[in-house]
Parts: C-alpha cells; structure tokens; sequence
C-alpha cells in the first residue's frame, strides 16, 4: 500500500489515479499529521509519497519523524514537491529521503521510482 500525503487535492487525485493506474493500492492524507496518525492507527506503508509544503507539519518533519522510529525507519520515502533547487533535493535526502522528484514530474518518472523502491 502507497500513502500519498499531498495538501492540493488536484495533485493528491493525480497521483493516486496515477498509481492506481500502475496495478497499486494507494490511500491518502492531506499532511503530515493525517499521514502521522493514519500509520500510528495500524496502517503502515510499503511506501510514502510525500509533499513538502503542507499545513500542519511539511514534509522534512514528517519525513525525519518516520526515519526516526524503529518501527517505521526502513518505508521509503519519495519526496515529490516543486522545491526543485539542488538545495532542496539535497535537504530531502539528508531528512532520510529514499528518492527525490521534483514538480511537474513525468508519470513514468514517479511510477518507475515509486516500482523500484518496492522492489527494493
């Protein structure tokens, strides 16, 4: 199961269709917190695609809290955000990021990392 954590709806909808659509079951949440709480209730993931820029707790928070717990450390994480400086990149991947694509991606982009770290 992927757990897409993106505030903007448009954005939440497209990739979950998106990774629905590659043969993937997807749930979703709205920020860090409602992603948080979905994992604490039981739900763990395979796999997280994370937003940066959200209300409540972004996404470097959610993702250092997730690499920060034993029970949660090894699901990787793909930040998927329109941060796309070097800076930002460099800032996912030292918060524990697996992979790091930056807004607007290609589909097969994000469906071929997203395949590839479930493999992993």
């Amino acid at each position: 199961m992927v757990l897409v954590v993106e505030d903007s709806i448009p954005q939440r909808e497209m990739i979950t269709e998106l990774l629905k659509g590659s043969g993937l079951t997807v749930t979703a949440a709205t920020d860090g917190v409602e992603a948080l709480e979905h994992i604490q209730a039981g739900h763990l993931p395979d796999l997280v695609v994370l937003d940066i820029v959200m209300p409540r707790m972004n996404g470097y928070e959610f993702c250092r809290r997730l690499k920060t717990d034993p029970s949660t450390q090894n699901v990787p994480i793909v930040m998927c955000s329109s941060k796309g400086e070097e800076f930002d990149r460099y800032w996912g991947m030292k918060q524990g990021a697996d992979a790091y694509i930056a807004k607007p991606f290609q589909p097969t982009e994000l469906v071929g990392t997203v395949k590839q770290l479930l493999r992993g």
